[in-house]
Parts: C-alpha cells; structure tokens; sequence
C-alpha cells in the first residue's frame, strides 16, 4: 500500500505515469472515444467518469507549461460543453484550454504515450495533458 495515492488510479496505470518523460502525451477519454483503435498503450478505467480521474490523476502528474495547457476536442457547433468548465476547475493553477479540431484530436491521440478509457457519458469529453517536470 502507498500513502497518499487516490484509490482509483491503478497500479498499471501508476506505471504507465511514472514511465511517461517530459513532453509525453496523455489522453483521458470518454465513454464514445475509439481508444482501443487508437491507443499505443490503453488503460481502461471502465465505471469511473472522466473528470473523476483527471482530478485523480493531477494529484500524482505535473502538466507541463504555465499556464498548463488543457487540450479538448472541439465541438461541431462551437458551444463549450459544461464538463470542459469542470474540468479547468480540477487544476491548482492557471488553464489554457486549447480547441484541437476532431481529426486532429484522433491523430494527436494516436501519437500520445497513452490513452485512458473512461465511461464517461458527456459528449467532447476527452482531453490530452502533456507531462511537464518536477
């Protein structure tokens, strides 16, 4: 057992966040998200929503810049989802949030280092953190 760690990040996933460098690409994605078809390294996070493990993951992980930079999918008609409002809400520190278009968005999750499967039933609730330093 560890102290301090929340209970719902798994020891698989506490590897794959410890392995992750300076720069590497992490997606925490929703429940419609193609992430097995896009994921170099998947961890299923099956029952938990997404904004739950973001703020369990920001415990252990440094996101890179300041301000850090939160990137989403952007939406087809330009609103902003309430859940992106709750997601900058879960950062100690100022927030960029960046709109990468949807395409895009699966290109760049390709690319990441992994990609967190949630159920998360909100529609554009996926984001991508970039690793920063210690």
């Amino acid at each position: 057992m560890l102290i301090g760690i929340p209970k719902l990040l798994s020891p698989e996933l506490l590897k794959i966040l410890c392995e992750m460098g300076h720069g590497d690409k992490l997606v925490i994605a929703d429940g419609n998200f193609p992430a097995a078809s896009c994921a170099q390294r998947l961890i299923r996070l099956d029952g938990h929503d997404a904004q739950s493990v973001l703020e369990a993951i920001l415990k252990v992980f440094p996101v890179d810049g300041e301000p850090q930079v939160l990137q989403v999918m952007q939406t087809d008609d330009g609103h902003i989802p309430e859940i992106w409002r709750a997601y900058t809400g879960a950062f100690k520190s100022p927030v960029i949030t960046e709109e990468i278009e949807r395409f895009r968005f699966y290109d760049l999750a390709r690319e990441a280092y992994c990609v967190v499967a949630t159920s998360e039933a909100a529609l554009y609730a996926n984001l991508i953190l970039t690793k920063g330093v210690i």
